[in-house]
């Protein structure tokens, strides 16, 4: 029965241990069945009013897209066959139901009456943009097309989302499959004891309950938690080499080879932009972005890529020669740039990750975080017991403003569980501010959003300790949730990160990040998590000198990302080799081309199972946004508390504050006073030329 599913009847939490995949395909079918039904009463009611019409919108609209996001959200952390088999089984039926809602001609004619009509300018800005965007939405998702059309259009959207389904868990099964088995001690030669542990760790499941960090044997997997410290570690070349060739290839062969899958996504999407009159996808995609155009984008992107180079040649150089040095008579290898990179960073900044992880545990890193939030933004955040979520480890915390009321929750869920959580680091939203969707009784819905990471989980009694790339993740992900929790936009569709333009959506989440590397705050959060002595001063400065170390090279990876991403959403897919494309583009972007057989894009899920489609330029993009943003706390002192705080309130109140409700460069020119300055990005990465090399 409907009223027993808790996917559907909850208010403010869900059951989150009581849900099951047999409830999803029921959830759904019933939300959709029930908003459907309203969807049909206000096509035939056809009011003439934003209230009339926006209100009961967003409420059909939320009731189908909560229950699909928490059946998504647990898609994601709680993954199992069952839970696929009624994710895949659900899906088609939200499909339908999102195009049969932008389809519809009664609810878009009432829309363009609303904003074409005499009392639109007296509107709130936020109800404005709503309108606006609703409208825009609809066209672009074929309400305007012959009822032909609009059939192709639907039957395209479902096998996309079908397919995207079936890339992420292709990607997840490649990566659960691999297990590098090591034995003996010459194996993991160089590997730090508390990498050591966690791929003993990863060895008890795999067939080896006694394994030991002394004495092994130890698992060598595809997460990141496993796979990076090996690869930055191990002294073993050829180990390196194969754990590398098997994390390039993920989803690349046999029944989860992702390559015609890309093919398909790629037809599908030209086609499906050819019958809304755009001439690619990209131009389709651009239609949602704050950038112009492919072209403004691109002379983005080659203006960073000019900047980088030369630094990048001087990283390989760099890491040759100390190779050649430590005795490795073959050049540098994509297998030993990680390994060389750490030897680099280690001799020039004394910087080990063992000897760093120590000073950052999660339980002082998060309390460090949730003082800056309040000193910046006047708002606290406190754990909160007793609350159920879906895994022991996921904590809740209450959000309340400077009087104290409350205002937002948070799940973080930090750790990895690569048997049925998804890689990578991620926000998302459980539901959004909205007075429309508003429980019985109060006059708003407080947004709540989930924080999940992928970091080591903490070992023999010791808390989780962190790298400090883990503590810089954690920032950027508590940015986007700032600014789904802080937003004072009430319409749900604007509210929050709803309807922020995809390219400016990371300015939140990269300005946080810089807080990392400004050294008040440093000091504060890099505290030993037995002794609770400070880092000392010159490691810290060491850490905070090494931000931009490889600025270069890092900088071309991600031009070489989001060229390989414009061009393959650009180009004619009849005939396209993807894999032949994104070799090309890196080899004419990066200093290290990539392997022959490298197949990283049947993992690139962001572009292919993502919100990234045509739209992995955003983070450079959205960098030049953050790097400016931070600039004025720079030009008026961080070490000045009143001054801090004082821009702490204003960007509160504007990027924060507003969310899509209104035009991020709007939003953006409110908080700065002007328009942003890609100079702030190539002079926060130190890629800006010398004055005296002009």
């Amino acid at each position: 029965m409907p009223d027993s599913n808790p996917l559907l009847n909850w208010e403010d939490f869900p059951d989150f241990p009581a849900i099951t995949a047999e409830h999803v395909l029921p959830a759904v079918r019933e939300a959709v069945a029930r908003s459907t039904a309203e969807l049909e009463a206000l096509e035939k009611a056809a009011p003439a009013t934003w209230h009339g019409l926006l209100v009961p919108l967003e409420r059909l609209s939320d009731r189908v897209s909560r229950t699909w996001g928490l059946a998504t959200h647990l898609h994601n952390v709680r993954n199992s066959p069952s839970m696929r088999q009624a994710y895949a089984e659900a899906q088609p039926l939200v499909v339908e139901f999102q195009n049969r809602l932008g389809q519809s001609r009664p609810v878009y004619d009432a829309l363009v009456a609303l904003r074409d009509g005499p009392d639109f300018p007296f509107f709130s800005q936020a109800l404005q943009r709503a309108i606006t965007l609703l409208a825009r939405d609809a066209t672009l998702q074929g309400v305007g097309l012959d009822p032909d059309r609009r059939e192709r259009f639907n039957a395209i959207s479902q096998e996309l989302a079908e397919l995207a389904t079936r890339f992420t868990n292709n990607v997840l099964d490649a990566t659960q499959a691999f297990a590098l088995i090591l034995t003996s001690p010459d194996e993991v030669q160089g590997i730090p004891e508390d990498a050591l542990r966690l791929l003993a760790g990863k060895a008890r499941p795999r067939g080896h309950p006694l394994a030991t960090a002394e004495s092994g044997p130890w698992a060598v997997t595809l997460d990141l938690p496993s796979f990076l410290p090996f690869m930055q570690h191990a002294a073993r070349r050829d180990l390196r080499e194969q754990a590398y060739r098997a994390y390039v290839t993920r989803a690349a062969s046999g029944k989860g080879d992702n390559e015609p899958l890309i093919r398909r996504i790629l037809v599908l999407r030209r086609e499906q932009a050819a019958l809304l009159g755009f001439g690619n996808f990209a131009a389709m995609s651009l239609a949602r972005k704050m950038a112009p155009g492919v072209g403004e984008i691109e002379a983005l992107l080659r203006t960073i890529q000019d900047a980088a180079t030369d630094p990048a040649l001087t990283d390989l150089i760099e890491l040759g020669e100390l190779a050649a040095a430590g005795g490795q008579s073959e050049d540098i290898q994509p297998w030993d740039v990680m390994y060389w990179s750490e030897r680099l960073k280690e001799s020039r900044f004394g910087l080990r990750d063992e000897l760093v992880r120590p000073y950052f545990p999660l339980p002082a890193i998060m309390q460090g975080l949730f003082d800056l939030i309040r000193e910046l933004f006047a708002v606290s955040i406190e754990p909160v017991p007793d609350v159920p979520a879906w895994h022991p480890d996921v904590t809740y915390c209450r959000v309340t403003g400077g009087d104290g009321r409350e205002i937002a929750g948070l799940f973080l869920d930090p750790y990895a569980r690569p048997e049925e959580k998804r890689g990578g680091a991620w926000m998302d939203e459980l539901h959004g501010r909205s007075t429309a969707c508003a429980p019985r009784g109060r006059d708003v819905r407080l947004p709540v959003a989930y924080v999940n990471c992928n970091q080591r989980p903490g070992l023999d009694g010791e808390p989780s300790l962190m790298s400090f790339q883990e503590v810089t993740t954690l920032f950027h992900e508590f940015g986007h949730a700032l600014q789904h929790m802080l937003t004072t936009v009430s319409h749900g569709f604007v509210a929050g990160i709803s309807n922020v333009e995809w390219d400016a959506v990371e300015l939140a989440s990269q300005f946080m990040e810089n807080w990392c590397h400004q050294p008040e705050t440093l000091a504060r959060l890099a505290r030993h998590f037995r002794t609770g002595e400070p880092m000392d001063k010159g490691m810290m400065d060491k850490l905070l000198q090494a931000r931009n170390f490889r600025a270069g090279s890092n900088a071309l990876r991600q031009v070489s990302f989001a060229l390989t991403d414009l061009a393959l959403h650009t180009a004619d897919p009849a005939g396209l080799d993807p894999v032949t494309m994104a070799h090309d583009i890196a080899r004419d972007i990066l200093p290290l081309p990539p392997l022959p057989e490298d197949r990283f894009i049947c993992a690139f899920a962001h572009i292919f199972s993502g919100g990234y489609a045509a739209g992995y330029y955003s983070y450079k993009w959205a960098e030049v946004l953050s790097a400016d943003a931070f600039g004025a706390f720079e030009e008026a002192g961080l070490a000045d508390p009143a001054a801090r705080r004082a821009l702490g309130l204003r960007f509160r109140d504007t990027v924060l504050a507003l969310g899509g409700g209104r035009h991020p460069m709007d939003t953006f020119r409110l908080f700065r006073g002007r328009e942003p300055d890609p100079a702030a990005l190539l002079r926060q990465e130190g890629l800006l030329p010398r004055a005296e090399d002009n």
